[in-house]
């Protein structure tokens, strides 16, 4: 205990808190870990580090992962080469998916589905490339085929899509209406927002808040590791939150 404690003394403890504290400005972390830092010494910076730093070593995975995707498309672009098939546009498109080059990607499904017109997947992928590129006209087409031909695809978020996408055209009564179908089986922050917002359009306030609040207590009750990730969908909601303004 005594080594332990000689290493949390100064000068460790301290670069242990500047460390952590360096993290947690460039997360824009939850508030109350800047008293745990500061207060804690050394051994509340390791306990954020411990909590809040390690998870994010997973960028790193990511950072590799990219690299090899990047090697990966020149290897399917010479494979497409000799062999146009959907299945080589597919597995394009999704590698591109995953770059975030959603142009290329909905150039590539376009293509897989011109081979090959029965994978919903390459239609589901298209018409979210549009949605990310904000061509909401466009992903209806391919959203709604989706969902005709299996309403609760990918757990009812392609139904939680379309409807957002309804909304985002202006096509009220039909986002409404698979809102209401996918609100039924989908509670991810995606999904909350999107209709939290749908309703706040439609002036309803009250059900809108309500439904912002059922968004933010998520954050709560999810594992750490997936609130992380939806954190995006979390700051939206405390945005539309105060727009909604109290109740």
């Amino acid at each position: 205990m005594g080594s332990l404690g000689h290493f949390f003394a100064h000068p460790w403890g301290i670069v242990l808190q500047v460390l952590a504290l360096v993290h947690l400005v460039r997360r824009r972390g939850e508030y109350y870990w800047f008293f745990i830092i500061l207060f804690g010494g050394g051994i509340g910076a390791l306990v954020y580090i411990v909590i809040e730093v390690v998870p994010d070593f997973g960028l790193l995975r990511d950072a590799f992962a990219g690299q090899a995707r990047k090697t990966r498309i020149r290897v399917v672009e010479t494979a497409i080469e000799d062999n146009p098939s959907a299945a080589n546009y597919e597995e394009l498109g999704e590698l591109y998916w995953d770059q975030k080059e959603f142009a290329k990607a909905r150039e590539a499904f376009d293509r897989s589905i011109v081979a090959r017109s029965d994978s919903l997947h390459a239609f589901y992928r298209r018409g979210q490339c549009a949605l990310e590129m904000e061509n909401f006209a466009c992903a209806i087409p391919d959203l709604a085929h989706v969902v005709s031909k299996e309403s609760k695809y990918d757990s009812y978020r392609a139904a939680a899509l379309l409807a957002h996408t309804y909304a985002m055209t202006g096509e009220n009564e039909a986002a409404a209406a698979f809102f209401n179908e996918a609100i039924q089986f989908s509670s991810t922050p995606e999904t909350l927002y999107d209709y939290a917002r749908f309703l706040k359009s439609q002036n309803q306030t009250a059900e809108a808040r309500e439904w912002t609040q059922k968004l933010l207590q998520k954050k709560r009750t999810l594992p750490r590791a997936i609130a992380r990730r939806e954190t995006p969908w979390f700051r939206k909601g405390q945005a539309l939150l105060k727009e909604l303004g109290p109740g």
